[in-house]
Parts: structure tokens; C-alpha cells; sequence
């Protein structure tokens, strides 16, 4: 019963986090109307390091200077990179083809486990990698892809993103798996987030912008909401997903991303296509089957999928 109710957890957190990372593209969009790319990336790193200070306060004498250089390293690959690389792609792409690349992440979570991290996969789960990014991309496309305004030099910037998003779960998985998911967060952040926050303060013209031009604190409050939620609370939960289940199901989230912003779309006016339901259907059917671990004792997947008959 409990392992069932930790699978049930897993599927819950995953749909969860697609609502508040589906969501994120348009704050990010927002924001860079008030700040520049790099403002932006700045504020994010700097704003989360700030939300979870005092969680980092209060762990810091339980961290071994082995764990901080690790936390170091995941704090640069997995969130400070990424926070730039997608503020700055959003000044050339639109956030629709910025979700849609975003679902690599699951294709190169696979890549890296498999080469360099030594995680084993299935058939099947490789198959639910490319099911799920077929669907992801086919609802995109569905919804508009015909008004996107492809730039590679900007897209580019995106997929070493979601490179950099791959390395970091696999790298949490193998090596810092004797650390709870909230001290993860806090100093993946803390590390990084000392020394932005002081180039904020001292360095940049962020500032002095939000004092004298009070219009920008609107901006400040997407930014906020961005980084509260959509890294702070998001990052804790995703981290733990990594510990409880494994790097490719946590990673498959962005499958989920594009079917947040479809609905985002339906609920401001836009047309809902029957062709939709298939790619949202896919789109779950290759999630399913990532998570598919026969043997697993508890897995809803496995079980739906390779059940046996029991003996009378």
C-alpha cells in the first residue's frame, strides 16, 4: 500500500510541475518586457537564493565540503546556466518553440544516464522518450507551429538548456543521493546565489531601474512569482521526483509542458483541435512508459503493462 501510494505521489507531482513550469514561459515573457535577458536570469537566481536562505542557514553545519563542491556544480549546470539560456532564447523565439525544445530534456536524460552515469533503461522506456517527444512536438505544431519564427542561434541556446537540465538529474541521482531534496535546493542555490545577489546590488543597474521607474516592480513581481514558485517550491519537488523515482520519469515532466499551454490557450479564446486529444494521449502514453519498471513492486505502470496471471 505504501509503495502504491508513493507511485500515486509521483504521477501527482509530475502533473504538478507541468502546471507551474507550463506556466513559466509566459512569466519569463512578461518580465523581459520591464528587464533585459540577463536581468532577468540574474533576479531568478537571485530572488530563489533569498526565498531559500534560511533553509540554508539552518542545514549549513550538516554540509561536508565533498557535498558543497557537488552542490556547487549542480547549482551552476542546472539552474544558473539554464536561467540565462532562456531569457536570452526568449528575446528571438517565441515561448511556444521555447516549450517545445524544452521537451529534449527526457531525450538527453537517457543519453547521458545511459553513457556516462551508468543508469540502465528498457526498450520501452526508450520508446516512451520518443512517443512522448513526438507527441509534445505534433501538439505544438497543432497549435500554431506554423507562426513559429524559427532562429537556430536562439533555439541553440535552449537545448544546451535542456542538456544542462539532463547532466544535473542524472548528477543528483548517482551523487547526491544521501541529501534530502530541500537541502539540495537550498544550496544548489546558495552557492551560486551569494554572488549574483551582491553583482545585483552592486554591479547592476537593477536598482536604480526599480527606483526610478516604479512601473518596473510589476516586472519584479513576474520575476517573483517566477522564482518562488516556479524554481524555489518546483525545484524542491522535482529534486525529491529524482530521489524517489528516477532522472528520465522526473525529466518526462517537460513532455507535460506543451499540454499546460495549450490549455492556457483554450482558456483565453483559442480553438481546441480534435487531432489535440491524440497528441495528448501520446504524450501520456510515453510518460506511462518511461515509468514502466517490471519487477518494480508498486509501479502502476509495470503493473497495467506486464501483470501475470496468478497461480490458482
Amino acid at each position: 500500500m505504501k509503495q502504491n501510494t508513493g507511485e500515486w505521489i509521483s504521477w501527482l507531482t509530475l502533473a504538478v510541475l507541468a502546471v507551474i513550469w507550463g506556466s513559466s514561459f509566459i512569466l519569463i515573457k512578461k518580465s523581459l518586457v520591464y528587464f533585459t535577458a540577463v536581468e532577468v536570469g540574474l533576479l531568478r537566481v537571485g530572488i530563489t537564493f533569498l526565498f531559500l536562505l534560511p533553509i540554508a542557514i539552518k542545514k549549513f553545519s550538516r554540509i561536508s565540503k565533498r557535498d558543497g563542491l557537488l552542490l556547487f556544480i549542480a547549482g551552476l549546470i542546472g539552474s544558473f546556466i539554464p536561467a540565462f539560456m532562456f531569457a536570452i532564447a526568449q528575446t528571438g523565439i517565441n515561448s511556444s518553440l521555447a516549450g517545445t525544445l524544452n521537451s529534449l530534456t527526457p531525450l538527453f536524460t537517457l543519453l547521458l544516464g545511459l553513457l556516462f552515469f551508468k543508469q540502465k533503461s528498457r526498450w520501452f522506456n526508450v520508446m516512451g522518450v520518443i512517443i512522448g517527444l513526438i507527441g509534445a512536438l505534433g501538439l505544438i505544431n497543432q497549435n500554431g507551429g506554423h507562426d513559429f519564427s524559427f532562429n537556430f542561434n536562439y533555439a541553440a541556446l535552449i537545448i544546451i538548456a535542456t542538456i544542462c537540465y539532463a547532466f544535473n538529474v542524472n548528477f543528483i541521482k548517482v551523487y547526491l543521493k544521501n541529501l534530502d531534496s530541500m537541502t539540495i535546493t537550498a544550496f544548489t542555490f546558495f552557492f551560486i546565489g551569494i554572488p549574483t545577489f551582491l553583482y545585483i546590488l552592486f554591479f547592476s543597474g537593477i536598482p536604480d531601474k526599480l527606483i526610478t521607474h516604479t512601473e518596473n516592480l510589476k516586472g519584479l513581481i513576474y520575476v517573483g512569482i517566477l522564482s518562488v514558485v516556479g524554481t524555489g517550491l518546483a525545484m524542491i519537488a522535482f529534486n525529491n521526483l529524482i530521489k524517489v523515482n528516477s532522472p528520465l520519469f522526473a525529466s518526462s515532466v517537460t513532455y507535460m509542458i506543451p499540454v499546460v499551454a495549450v490549455i492556457w490557450g483554450i482558456i483565453d479564446g483559442e480553438v481546441f483541435a480534435l487531432l489535440d486529444i491524440v497528441w495528448f494521449l501520446m504524450i501520456l502514453f510515453g510518460v506511462f512508459l518511461v515509468n514502466a519498471h517490471p519487477g518494480r513492486p508498486g509501479n502502476i505502470s509495470s503493473f497495467i503493462l506486464f501483470r501475470r496471471k496468478s497461480k490458482i
